[in-house]
């Protein structure tokens, strides 16, 4: 879809439309300069960037929620209220997604005249958008209610419902005749399902030397079509003698799936066909024809963002299906699919019959391919352009199944992944490689699902997740999650889509000012606002494509060196498949891949991992691959490439045309093989090619690269590939060496996505095209660091020199030029870049302070006498020691906020020479800090330690922390039948706190 472009000083296509679609001159300037204001203005070289473009991020980049509604039992006052709520807190818009787990009595919410898609639904939508409208928010809508896509009216019957395969069998001794039924399925359709097709009956040999433990051997050459026998349900068919037989039926049915916790909507919505063009007209009919108004169409172009579909979770005991399968098998392959049918049958998810171990591997790869190309046809591109035609974009989760969800990530406006489904950050890689292949920008992520952890997720926990997911593509946030209000029935502190669950704590949270760390949300929606500007400014760059074979993602499965010893290196990846080297972008120039993209520098090609790291490439691929390096590509090749198979069924002399292609590869100078994958390094080298970011040992630290005309910018994070890994990441300090872009000076600068500032670094080195810097970071800590040219942020330290050692603990620019700062006084030496060694000396600094006595105000957050009210109970302590209030007896159930009040006196010669840092040790959970009645910036949740700078005097001074905690301890005692279990957690400031003086002075 083409985009409009924003003009500066002008109105925007949807600010001009919101300010349609308001009431009164005075709220359409609102509308018009909310929506001016927060246009994103595109960065390329010739939009150079600045301090408040990173500052004040646009609502476009900022995070949404995943937005749940008890289906349309919503009050359209409270809908405008909530997305105020969202605006308020910095968030930059919602997903409407209707999701009631939580309820397990259906029956309260009507859905006669309260369901999905029904007018009081539709209303809830209408004043969504014009509210969003108004904020300069987006809403994005689901395509159904729950998941998988359903929509209402259509039946397990219809052909456009999901469908499935289901088999039946019987043995049959060599010799003898069966006569009898046509064998049942041995999996009993569902209750809703009332039809059903015959599509085939065959009979084939028992091949034992072909079976595996769980599956039947048979011989592909006995397969033999018997359905001609088939007469008023029976047949009768003898079978040859010597050796066992099967007989085997093929039922086409409805899987009568509907979403997940339904009823949603009356008449109930039932899952439809994936695969089929009729499955997607009964999702764009019933939306055209039932759920677009005029009203709601205008709407959508002033507010809507995006279609969303979940995950494809298909549920059936047998083989997902549609009718057009055979046909479109034929047509791709140029053989018929029947024969082959007996190695494809499922029974609850596990093949049943096999054939000889290769051909089988080769025609389950078939028969998937034929699905993904329907459901990437007829599925994905369809409702992507339905989704245009209305001004809004496509966004979905393209895994669930065996199709290429890589390929998919190509066709969607928006791919997404998910924290809790994905194993590790090479899911996330997958769908990185076909977004930046076919140029889009954005890759979301259904972010902050904890199983059981509903009530007690902190937002620590969540940029932990959140960390390495952004190292390895993903550039925007979808919270998981906001919920509406109120239900019926419901408990405090309201309605929540997963809470209860099954009795227990649901997924993820109910974010909103039911929290108490709601009042500190705006801090976090703009760290995350920042990261993702970043990260979807200019061109996002990668080291190295992994070809893969098979697009699968959330499999867990990488690429075997990158991942495991790359990436600690510094190495940056992603992942192609075969339909990815169909792209425009799919040229070579200056040896690399894409260039005006991802820029690969080699193409890494192993065995494909879902079938035993077999080396196989299709034909078509292989002729790819050989055009690229002939172009100049350099590549590696791990595994006997030399030796390869096809990944299907072979046709006549492919295999050798096959080898015969790989053959001329592997001759080619600037291709490099070998089976040790121990030696993918130094093949690279060998190759001349180095990563853009650089370790001198092995790291946790993770790197995004982005690059915006001659600008580059690098995401850093302290993280690791996935949750489950052991030990725990532990803080890094180390240099790290940066490839930088532009031929001319090169000037690096620190850009603090808590605080907005863009600060010049004050001590590097420079060799070539590298910058050296020093990076110190926690665990799951993230910083950015930005290679520009000189003024590029406006400051006045662009053309200053800098340090490129020191004796001093740190060296920095400030707004008095570069100083050098250290804990204790003295004289320190610093060498600058232009070659001068100077000394400055610091005056006497006193030494740390640990802040024992506090006195501690709290707000303890109890059940009102409604389930959305809160009541409020003030404490009073005074306290010599600081504890997590689970210790301390007066609030050891209690959640709220806190405000920690102490006092710390400074000596009378205390000047502006000196400052100090306040380390506040462990908080939990959020927190903001103010000095002498100035409150701070936001501060680092990773990293509590905050430069108090030029805010303490000599004398007296007052510092306070506000923290807010979850809710968990407070539910445990008042809904114990739900969070009873819960461990009572240890919420608070429970330091050490401690203030550590510096003095800092110029460099001379």
């Amino acid at each position: 879809m083409q985009k409009p472009i924003p003009q500066r000083g002008g109105i925007s296509r949807r600010a001009v439309l919101a300010a349609s679609l308001t009431t009164g001159a005075a709220t359409a300037l609102t509308a018009t300069g909310a929506m001016n204001a927060n246009a994103a203005v595109p960065l390329t070289g010739h939009h150079p960037l600045s301090g408040d473009w990173f500052a004040a991020p646009p609502r476009s980049v900022r995070p949404k929620f995943r937005w749940w509604w008890p289906d349309g039992l919503v009050d359209p006052v409270e809908i405008a209220r909530e997305v105020d709520q969202i605006a308020d807190a910095g968030f930059g818009g919602a997903e409407v997604s209707a999701v009631h787990h939580s309820l397990k009595d259906k029956s309260v919410l009507d859905t006669a005249h309260h369901g999905w898609g029904s007018a009081p639904w539709r209303e809830g939508v209408e004043a969504a958008l014009r509210q969003a409208a108004r904020r300069g928010l987006t809403v994005d809508l689901t395509l159904g209610p729950s998941w998988p896509v359903a929509v209402p009216g259509v039946t397990p019957d219809d052909e456009s419902a999901a469908q499935e395969l289901a088999y039946g069998r019987v043995s049959v001794t060599g010799g003898t005749t069966y006569q009898g039924p046509v064998p049942e399925p041995v999996r009993v359709a569902a209750d809703a399902v009332t039809r059903r097709t015959l599509l085939a009956v065959q009979a084939a040999r028992v091949e034992p030397a072909n079976a595996t433990r769980k599956e039947t051997g048979l011989d592909l050459a006995s397969v033999q079509d018997v359905t001609a026998t088939v007469e008023d349900g029976a047949l009768s068919w003898t079978a040859p003698a010597g050796g066992d037989w099967v007989l085997i039926s093929y039922w086409q049915r409805g899987t009568a799936q509907q979403p997940e916790s339904g009823p949603h909507s009356a008449p109930a919505a039932y899952v439809v066909d994936h695969f089929s063009p009729t499955g997607t007209a009964a999702v764009t009919d019933f939306w055209d024809h039932s759920v677009l108004t005029g009203t709601m169409r205008r709407l959508l172009k002033a507010a809507g963002g995006a279609f969303f579909e979940d995950s494809i979770e298909l549920e059936t005991d047998s083989l997902v299906w549609t009718s057009a399968l055979p046909e479109a098998f034929e047509k791709r392959w140029g053989r018929s699919l029947l024969p082959y049918l007996p190695a494809l049958v499922l029974d609850k998810s596990n093949q049943v019959f096999a054939f000889e171990a290769q051909i089988t591997r080769q025609i389950r790869h078939d028969f998937w391919e034929t699905v993904s190309h329907l459901f990437n046809t007829h599925h994905v591109t369809a409702l992507r352009d339905w989704a245009h035609s209305l001004g809004m974009e496509l966004r979905a989760q393209p895994y669930g199944l065996q199709t290429d969800a890589i390929a998919s990530a190509a066709l969607l406006d928006i791919a997404e992944g998910e924290s809790l489904g994905f194993k590790n950050l090479d899911d996330y890689r997958c769908l990185a490689g076909g977004r930046d292949m076919a140029g889009h920008t954005v890759l979301s992520c259904e972010s902050g699902a904890y199983n059981g952890s509903a009530y007690s997720t902190t937002w620590d926990r969540f940029l932990r997740t959140m960390g390495g997911a952004y190292a390895a593509g993903v550039n925007q946030t979808v919270v998981h999650g906001f919920s509406y209000a109120t239900a019926p029935g419901v408990s405090w502190p309201g309605f929540a889509a997963f809470s209860p669950y099954n009795g227990a704590p649901g997924y993820g949270e109910s974010w909103g000012p039911r929290q108490p760390t709601w009042r500190h949300a705006a801090d976090i929606a703009g760290y995350l606002g920042r990261v993702h500007q970043v990260l979807q400014a200019g061109t996002a760059r990668a080291d190295v494509a992994v070809f893969r074979q098979t697009g699968y993602t959330a499999t867990g499965i990488g690429a075997s060196w990158f991942t495991a010893t790359g990436v600690p290196l510094g190495w940056t990846h992603q992942f192609l498949s075969g339909p990815l080297l169909d792209l425009p972008a799919a040229r070579v120039s200056d040896g690399r891949l894409a260039p005006e993209g991802p820029a690969y520098k080699a193409l890494f090609v192993e065995g494909d991992f879902f079938y035993g790291s077999t080396p196989i490439l299709a034909l078509a691929d292989a002729q790819k691959l050989l055009s690229l390096a002939r172009a100049g590509l350099p590549m590696v090749l791990l595994g006997a490439f030399d030796q390869a198979l096809t990944p299907g069924v072979p046709g006549e002399n492919e295999t050798e045309q096959l080898r015969g292609v790989l053959a001329s590869l592997l001759a080619l100078p600037h291709v490099k093989a070998g089976t040790d994958k121990s030696a993918v390094g130094d093949a690279l080298a060998a190759l001349g090619i180095a990563p853009d970011a650089r370790y001198a040992a092995s790291s946790t630290l993770l790197n995004a690269h982005r690059v915006i005309g001659d600008t580059d910018l690098y995401y850093l994070c302290n993280g690791k590939h996935a949750e489950t890994v052991k030990p725990p990441v532990a803080a890094i300090d180390h240099d790290v060496t940066l490839r930088r872009t532009r031929r001319g000076t090169a000037i690096p600068y620190l850009l603090n996505p808590w605080t907005g500032e863009a600060t010049r670094i004050g001590r590097y080195t420079e060799d070539g095209d590298t910058i050296t810097v020093r990076v110190t970071l926690e665990p799951g800590q993230a910083t950015v660091i930005a290679l520009v040219g000189p003024g590029l942020f406006g400051d006045r330290n662009g053309n200053r020199q800098h340090a490129v050692d020191s004796t001093a603990d740190r060296v920095l620019f400030t707004d008095r030029g570069l100083v050098v700062r250290a804990t204790s006084g003295g004289t320190y030496t610093t060498r600058l870049s232009h070659g001068r060694t100077v000394t400055t000396t610091l005056p006497a600094v006193p030494g740390p302070m640990t802040l024992d006595r506090w006195r501690l105000d709290v707000q303890d957050w109890r059940p009102g006498t409604e389930a959305t009210e809160t009541d409020i109970v003030r404490r009073s302590l005074t306290l010599d020691a600081l504890l997590p209030w689970s210790q301390i007896p007066e609030l050891a159930d209690s959640t709220g906020i806190g405000r920690y009040r102490t006092t710390v006196s400074l000596p009378a010669d205390w000047t502006s020479a000196h400052g100090a840092h306040l380390e506040l040790g462990t908080v939990s959970d959020t927190f903001r800090v103010t000095v002498n009645g100035t409150r701070l910036a936001p501060a680092d949740r990773l990293h509590p330690v905050i430069d108090l700078g030029g805010h303490l005097r000599p004398g007296t001074n007052v510092i306070e922390v506000e923290v807010a905690t979850p809710l968990i301890n407070r539910l445990r005692v008042s809904q114990p039948s739900v969070f009873g279990t819960a461990t009572r957690q240890a919420y608070g400031l429970s330091g050490p706190v401690r203030l550590v003086p510096y003095a800092q002075a110029p460099v001379r």
